[in-house]
């Protein structure tokens, strides 16, 4: 009852929060959606640098002139510019974030689930196309030092109840109230807890790690550390963490008008796993490349996909199951 009643306050808010926002103009929304093409990024590294992928994706494959937008600092921000008309492609959206977010859904574990239902309501409500996944989900993760990891022989989260009352654990500190899946519902899930975990700013666990202060740490699935220490990321094999896999959104209208966008997009379908976007972040992160700058090197390393065959029957199916036909 407890976690119906914090959902439905968080719909109130989400709902209060759409009608002021979309009664005044967002600030540094500029372009013409009814002529070209205006793709939305947040104002994280990640979706920085997906947002440029996008955009330069569009620009090589088409003659179609492509703005991008940078400062929308959140999920619910993107969704208002699209309702309002002020963009009409999203760079990156994650599904569990839309589930809890604008959706207003409870949490879906199973990962083909999430997606299958966000596509459609994405459809069903506003008329977007939610695309399939890159190739990666950025969520909690826990995490090792490779040689931690060989010497006890670590690759799923369960591994680490053998070990459970030897360890030092390092959390996001959000994480241990956090409701649905925090601390408590790793406990219910996994069946055991921590000697001793201590709570931490998520943007030093790494670091943390990495000078073996802690032996385990909680934190995001695609960050560019990982790759920079050399670390491993555990399988949440009991999917106590919901998935948020990442995808593209566009607005019915502009793929109407330009097919060739559609086209473009479904280019990128699986082309970015984990591996890579940790990577990309890196060198966004420590190498303080510009997003921009890692877009393009990683765009024409991959020869922007001109490659893949763009199969117009896998288009039309996909079309068929958002707008509540077959199922694929």
């Amino acid at each position: 009852m407890k976690k119906t009643n914090k959902l439905k306050k968080l719909i109130l808010i989400f709902v209060m929060l759409s009608m002021l926002l979309t009664s005044c103009t967002l600030p540094g929304l500029g372009g013409n959606t009814k002529t070209n093409v205006v793709v939305a990024t947040g104002s994280n590294t990640e979706r920085q640098i997906l947002g440029e992928i996008v955009k330069q994706m569009i620009e090589h494959h088409t003659d179609l002139k492509v703005s991008l937008i940078t400062n929308l600092s959140s999920s619910v921000l993107n969704h208002i510019a699209m309702l309002k008309g002020d963009v009409n492609v999203v760079g990156g959206m994650y599904t569990g974030t839309a589930l809890s977010g604008e959706l207003g859904m409870e949490p879906i574990k199973d990962p083909k689930k999430a997606e299958e239902v966000v596509m459609k309501e994405y459809y069903k409500r506003w008329e977007r196309y939610w695309y399939p996944s890159f190739g990666f989900d950025n969520t909690y993760a826990f995490m090792v030092t490779k040689k931690f990891a060989e010497e006890n022989n670590l690759k799923k989260v369960s591994d680490l109840e053998k070990i459970k009352d030897k360890v030092s654990v390092g959390v996001d500190t959000a994480w241990i109230k956090r409701e649905g899946d925090g601390y408590k519902a790793f406990q219910e899930i996994y069946g055991f807890k921590f000697k001793t975990i201590y709570p931490m700013d998520i943007g030093l666990v790494y670091t943390a790690l990495a000078s073996g202060e802690m032996d385990v740490v909680l934190g995001y699935s695609t960050d560019g550390k990982i790759s920079s220490y050399d670390l491993v990321v555990l399988e949440d094999d009991k999917r106590l963490f919901p998935p948020y896999d990442c995808s593209p959104v566009a607005s019915k209208a502009i793929v109407e008008k330009y097919p060739e966008v559609e086209e473009t997009i479904m280019r990128l379908v699986g082309q970015i796993p984990s591996e890579t976007m940790q990577e990309l972040n890196r060198q966004a992160d420590e190498d303080l490349e510009m997003p921009a700058k890692v877009a393009e090197n990683f765009l024409k390393k991959n020869n922007y996909f001109e490659d893949l065959k763009v199969d117009k029957n896998k288009i039309k199916e996909y079309r068929e199951f958002v707008e509540g036909g077959k199922n694929v």
